[in-house]
């Protein structure tokens, strides 16, 4: 990616060309991974869908085929919450660099129980965070690569009021779904604050920005057969809605400017312009508690310890 700035304002309607780069978007067979990776494609780029269910990668790579002519899309096992797993993930890219990986795959529960990944992991937690944690270690040599690579970190506004319990952060003694999801994605968010802060210091090309999507309704979102439908009834009784939220095709643009725009820098924060819920990409300041470099460092440390990648033994 060029250093220089952009000459043109940015349209989420007209991205720039990125023909020859190649991108990696976890989770890109539904929701707004869906929607990263289809507008990532009409640019030109290689777009590599992460996914867990290769029936509906397969079904995603269709869709995007269908509607973005000439598409460089295809598809990769990737589960999050199989960390032995994650290490032959880079190999399987077969590229000699990677120019972006989107963190965009999550879990979210909405009932109880607590559940837990094959790792002993609390689910929410161990494939959002601890997942793409581990992830970023093994792709870090194919990003170092590449001239200009970015890491883009896609947390939630959920995360906004939440607050981490370093002392259980695996929510063994309250566990509460809604807050334990706010809380993975916080986590998410926190180390791809200080992800640049330690590639910063290392003198590294690569470059973490962490964006939001707002408030992404599937409601509001256009249909994707099979990926996504959505019905005349469903359109009628969102309307309301979209005053102040989105569909997951526009909670999709903060992700895709993050890899694309060059004017964007590591360490900061991007989501929707009005009020953090809706519209256009635009930088925001990184939120007060997200950037207490004590909670990161202590995060990072324990991150380190539950999944046993240290990034320290790795030249960035």
């Amino acid at each position: 990616m060029s250093p220089a700035s952009s000459t043109q304002p940015w349209n989420v309607h007209r991205l720039p060309r990125a023909g020859g780069r190649v991108f990696l978007v976890t989770g890109g067979n539904a929701g707004i991974g869906y929607f990263v990776a289809e507008q990532l494609s009409a640019t030109g780029a290689t777009v590599v869908l992460g996914s867990r269910n290769p029936a509906r990668a397969e079904a995603a790579t269709a869709s995007i085929r269908a509607r973005v002519p000439g598409a460089r899309v295809r598809a990769v096992r990737l589960d999050l919450a199989d960390l032995a797993s994650l290490g032959t993930v880079a190999e399987s890219l077969q590229v000699e660099r990677l120019d972006a990986v989107v963190h965009n795959a999550g879990v979210a529960l909405d009932d109880p129980p607590r559940r837990e990944t094959g790792d002993g992991h609390e689910l929410m937690f161990g494939t959002n965070h601890l997942g793409h944690f581990a992830l970023t270690r093994w792709l870090m040599p194919l990003l170092s690569a590449a001239p200009a690579a970015r890491v883009v970190t896609t947390g939630s506004f959920a995360a906004k009021s939440e607050r981490l319990d370093l002392d259980d952060l695996q929510c063994r003694t309250d566990y509460r779904p809604k807050r334990t999801y706010g809380r993975s994605k916080l986590a998410q968010m926190y180390f791809g604050v200080e992800l640049d802060r330690r590639l910063r210091a290392a003198g590294s090309t690569v470059a973490s920005v962490v964006v939001h999507p707002g408030g992404a309704l599937d409601s509001l979102t256009p249909s994707r057969p099979p990926i996504h439908v959505r019905t005349a009834g469903t359109r009628l009784s969102a309307a309301p809605a979209a005053l102040l939220l989105q569909g997951k095709h526009a909670g999709a643009w903060p992700a895709v400017r993050a890899v694309l725009d060059p004017d964007v820098r590591g360490g900061q924060l991007w989501g929707p312009r009005a009020f953090g819920l809706r519209g256009e990409p635009s930088r925001e300041p990184v939120w007060k508690h997200l950037a207490d470099p004590s909670v990161a460092a202590r995060l990072w440390a324990a991150s380190r310890d539950l999944t046993g990648t240290d990034f320290d033994a790795l030249s960035v």
